[in-house]
């Protein structure tokens, strides 16, 4: 059999460990690279990792499994595709970063692979295919870590919680059901949902704001019935870069607590513009906030009252 080793690399600027860390936490996923949607780890022991990562491809949304291995040590992360599709027989590889100064760094990225039947035109396919995709995946890299870096003071996460004298699956399904919200929420003028593959949907709706003015927003969001909806918002206002949120859904001693996260990164560019000349991110960050928070527990509260009827 015919394996074929192959290494791309990039400098980074940004601390190594800081670069590792993007990388290694599987939940830093959604900031740094814009296709993914979201990222669950499904098993963990120690260093060894599987993971399951929803992202866009040609603006379609998929989902695969990928093993990893992390070196914190070495600053070195090991992955292996569990499932490989024609004509790739195997696929894996390592990244491994490397300081080059305190706020610069090299990221190689290593790729070993097989094609089927050792096919001498597949794994030529296989070769364009993987450096044409490792050149744009580091240069997506470097682009979006920097600016993750660079923005950590900038993106804050916080969250609201109702409790709930019902049922989980009851609340679970009005946020669901977000096809149906422009009948159930008020702020909700109209909604287009799509759910083309089970637990993958496409969000799009336009909401009202105190003002009157109507907003339109595009979501993907990855379900996992009656406990967790994690989404990520891709068409954003003018005030942030990065939205992301999760509704869970939990049994407590005192009912069912739905909470809403939200993560989000300011956008400084546009904070004058929108909020007046004399604005601060201080001022930035509490006015997203409550809009927020806002249109959060307007949801909550009436999806408490939606399970307490159903009881």
């Amino acid at each position: 059999m015919t394996t074929r080793e192959v290494e791309h690399e990039i400098t980074i600027a940004a601390p190594a460990p800081a670069v590792y860390r993007l990388l290694a936490e599987v939940t830093n996923w959604p900031r740094i690279f814009p296709p993914t949607i979201h990222v669950d780890r499904v098993e963990h022991d120690g260093s060894q990792e599987r993971i399951r990562i929803w992202a866009t491809a040609n603006g379609e949304a998929k989902n695969w499994t990928s093993r990893r291995e992390l070196d914190p040590e070495a600053l070195r992360i090991t992955f292996r595709q569990e499932v490989t599709a024609p004509p790739v027989a195997a696929m894996g590889g390592t990244w491994i970063i490397e300081p080059l100064g305190e706020n610069e760094s090299r990221v190689r990225l290593l790729h070993d692979y097989r094609a089927v039947d050792d096919d001498p035109h597949d794994l030529l396919w296989i070769d364009q295919a993987v450096d044409r995709n490792s050149r744009s995946e580091l240069a997506a890299l470097k682009k979006n870590v920097e600016f993750a870096h660079a923005a950590e003071e900038l993106t804050f996460s916080f969250e609201d919680t109702v409790y709930v004298d019902g049922s989980a699956k009851d609340v679970y399904a009005f946020i669901n059901e977000a096809n149906l919200w422009s009948e159930r929420l008020p702020h909700v003028a109209t909604v287009r949902l799509e759910e083309d593959t089970v637990g993958l949907q496409t969000l799009e709706m336009d909401t009202r704001a105190k003002d009157g003015s109507v907003h339109t927003t595009k979501s993907y969001r990855v379900t996992f019935p009656h406990q967790h909806i994690a989404y990520k918002q891709v068409t954003l206002p003018a005030l942030m870069t990065l939205h992301t949120g999760h509704w869970t859904f939990t049994d407590t001693d005192q009912g069912v607590a739905a909470t809403s996260q939200h993560t989000v990164t300011l956008n400084t560019d546009n904070i004058t513009r929108v909020l007046g000349d004399t604005a601060t991110v201080a001022d930035a960050r509490a006015y997203v906030h409550t809009a927020l928070s806002t249109n959060s527990r307007a949801t909550l509260t009436h999806a408490k009252a939606f399970a307490e009827n159903r009881r």
